[in-house]
């Protein structure tokens, strides 16, 4: 195999990272300004090229918007924890701030940011950065609405269910014939201590009851076994999420599907190549490399309404 074996640091850093959320009403302004060079111009560059190259034309489909936002990002560095850096800063669980880049990623902002880029151009006017921090924060947060860390879509099979119900993408898993996993999802509360923010009891309490919530809410995925004969039916441009054996956890890496002349393949911002890329092997490959893994959950991202 060509990709390396993600490690128990790795999951464990992804497991952080679909973690964090919380409610401050004006911090994307003063985020806006920190931003003001290399950000907005990517942003700027970015939407140009994907209007010019006539992918926000009638007809073609958004995935291929979406695919060409995160190949326009191959080469970005891969940095973790960004979505925590306040709480190392001493700041409260209660009052994070809506932390958006294009110059630096882990594997969700990658998936986040592509996606929001790609309905900022399909929209009109000149693209703002404040429209599409929006676009992130309507993802990122349950309801599209920050209301304090536990109104973040940690894990990330809820980040599929609840941007399904409110139409920001279709969940793929049942009409691909789907395997319902059951399991508690408890991860979270049951490593505490790896959770800067649970260390505040409400925090903690506020979480757990996510997590009791979730037992109504069933993942459907595609087991590994079934990867080869569904493949045909994922697109360019569909999220793809790495499921795992590991107790009391949904996924350990989100990715984008990307297909060329001969596979399909993974296009990601890993922990363990430093960069987003495309991985030399196909999807199949790469997930029978996946120490744990049990399939994948999958998601097509839908243009603005």
């Amino acid at each position: 195999m060509n990709e390396p074996r993600p490690s128990r640091r790795h999951f464990l850093l992804r497991a952080g990272i679909f973690t964090a959320g919380a409610a401050m009403p004006r911090p994307l302004l003063a985020w806006s300004a920190r931003l003001a060079g290399p950000d907005q111009e990517r942003l700027a560059s970015w939407v140009v090229k994907l209007r010019a190259e006539g992918l926000t034309a009638a007809g073609v489909p958004f995935g291929r918007a979406v695919i060409r936002a995160a190949e326009l990002a191959i080469g970005t560095p891969y940095e973790a924890g960004t979505l925590e850096a306040y709480l190392r800063d001493g700041g409260s669980p209660d009052r994070e701030p809506l932390t958006v880049s294009l110059t630096r990623f882990d594997c969700v902002t990658l998936v986040e940011a592509s996606i929001a880029v790609a309905r900022l151009a399909a929209s009109t006017g000149s693209p703002a950065w404040p429209a599409f921090a929006r676009e992130v924060e309507r993802m990122r947060y349950r309801g599209g609405l920050r209301q304090g860390y536990a109104s973040r879509l940690h894990y990330f099979s809820e980040w599929i269910g609840d941007g399904a119900r409110r139409g920001l993408l279709t969940d793929l898993g049942p009409r691909l014939g789907g395997t319902a996993d059951e399991r508690p999802l408890r991860f979270m509360t049951g490593h505490r201590a790896s959770y800067p923010a649970l260390a505040d009891d409400g925090a903690f309490l506020e979480i757990g009851a996510m997590e009791r919530r979730l037992d109504r809410a069933p993942r459907y995925f595609v087991p590994r076994a079934s990867l080869d004969d569904v493949a045909d039916r994922i697109e360019t441009g569909d999220v793809v999420a790495f499921v795992t054996a590991i107790p009391g956890l949904d996924v350990t890496h989100a990715a984008f599907a990307r297909r060329d002349a001969r596979a399909l393949r993974i296009l990601h911002a890993p922990l363990s190549g430093g960069v987003v890329e495309v991985t030399r092997t196909t999807l199949s490959e790469y997930v029978a490399a996946i120490r744990n893994c049990t399939g994948i959950l999958v998601a097509r991202p839908l243009p603005a309404a």
